[in-house]
């Protein structure tokens, strides 16, 4: 699937829990970075509770990186995590980030942590975000991945992602619309509008589902209606989903604060690692 990945390390829980699904999603000719930022001049990671140096750190996490893939690269940096992390990305051709992230709650500030969210945000590659809580064990190889879809351009980009990921590992992929009944109020209108909007997701799913089964693919449909954000994280928990893939804004829309978006939120309170991935840039985006 990927060849070149980055797991950001500082020897924590979430960032063991990256790893792991990282090394298990590379193939054995896949190269993986690990790469720990320590800022202004201390070699430690001020969450890692055992006080480690960064040597110890990246020494542990490629004796368990080199047990799934014969090529690990470790690099220190020092500064930002934030902005050594992007530099690296583009320095080392990366294809896809993985990194963790803390427990689940309904979304609330500093919950993923500033460095991931930044990554999150201004990656211009693919970021798969993992809790510690996550079962990486049972997640791969996967075996139901979820695409919330919504018709847009960033929707259909994860979409492609998830039909690609779905046939290389025989998932089964789920597609999911949310109509969003939390704009509107409640009167005999509304009710009339919110069954049309149904109508029209069911419509657009068959379309998507259609596209998918012809590659191959065992493709299941639901529409919801509610809270876009719960409704996706519920049905995941609900159908025990092992991947969820979204498309995200990202800097395209500098102006969009993130942890209002869909995908920000969804990312807080899903119950399965989240794959993040988002249309090419262009120079008018």
């Amino acid at each position: 699937m990927y060849d070149r990945l980055l797991v950001p390390t500082d020897g924590s829980g979430p960032d063991n829990a990256a790893l792991e699904l990282a090394s298990r999603i590379a193939s054995p000719a896949a190269t993986i970075h690990l790469l720990f930022v320590s800022e202004d001049d201390r070699d430690v990671s001020p969450s890692d509770a055992l006080d480690r140096t960064a040597e110890e750190i990246l020494a542990d996490a490629r004796e368990t990186a080199t047990a799934d893939v014969e090529t690990v690269v470790t690099e220190e940096k020092r500064g930002d995590p934030r902005a050594r992390i992007l530099e690296y990305i583009e320095a080392a051709e990366i294809e896809l980030v993985v990194m963790g992230a803390h427990g689940r709650q309904e979304a609330g500030a500093g919950i993923l942590g500033r460095v991931t969210e930044e990554v999150v945000r201004n990656a211009s590659v693919p970021v798969l975000v993992v809790r510690a809580s996550d079962d990486i064990q049972s997640r791969y190889p996967f075996d139901r991945v979820l695409v919330p879809t919504d018709g847009s351009e960033h929707a259909r980009i994860a979409l492609e992602r998830g039909v690609e990921i779905a046939a290389e590992t025989g998932a089964t992929l789920h597609l999911l619309s949310v109509v969003d009944v939390t704009r509107y109020g409640a009167d005999s209108e509304t009710d009339a509008l919110v069954d049309r909007l149904e109508e029209d997701a069911k419509d657009a799913l068959e379309a998507a589902a259609e596209s998918a089964t012809a590659d191959g693919v065992d493709v299941r449909t639901a529409v919801t209606v509610g809270s876009v954000h719960r409704e996706i994280s519920a049905y995941a928990e609900t159908e025990d989903v092992d991947l969820l893939i979204m498309g995200t804004h990202g800097r395209s829309d500098p102006e969009r604060e993130l942890l209002g978006s869909v995908t920000e939120r969804v990312l807080r309170t899903a119950p399965a690692p989240v794959l993040t991935v988002r249309a090419r840039q262009t120079d008018g985006s």
